[in-house]
């Protein structure tokens, strides 16, 4: 089992900055990727950013692609997202969610990890 504990959202002005955590406990040694996704009030849960832990290759969404930046630190089993430049369309609830054990088909879609977080709010005030 794996658990994963979201903070760092917040409510903040946009064009402010926000750095997101996701720290994992349990048994994490079988982690292939961690990856971030959104969700917004009526609308699907959708792809953020990714980080491979293999070689920490990192993909993003095309909409905040220049503006994210996701890391992570091994020694604390962390996976940060740091937003900057932040628009009111970045307000959601952000998740972090574990693959194990290899990749799927599709990343960016939710269906298929194997471990999620509980959410962290971000609303960005225009």
């Amino acid at each position: 089992q794996v658990q994963l504990v979201e903070s760092g959202g917040g409510l903040v002005q946009a064009g402010s900055s926000l750095r997101l955590s996701c720290v994992a406990s349990g048994r994490t040694s079988r982690t292939y990727a961690v990856t971030w996704f959104r969700q917004a009030p009526g609308k699907e849960r959708e792809f953020v950013a990714t980080i491979r832990f293999s070689n920490d290759q990192t993909y993003y969404d095309d909409s905040v692609k220049g503006r994210f930046t996701a890391s992570r630190d091994s020694a604390k089993n962390t996976v940060y997202l740091q937003m900057d430049n932040l628009r009111p369309e970045d307000t959601a609830v952000y998740y972090c969610a574990a693959l194990m054990g290899g990749p799927v088909p599709n990343y960016r879609q939710p269906g298929g990890y194997d471990y999620w977080g509980q959410g962290t709010q971000v609303t960005v005030a225009s």
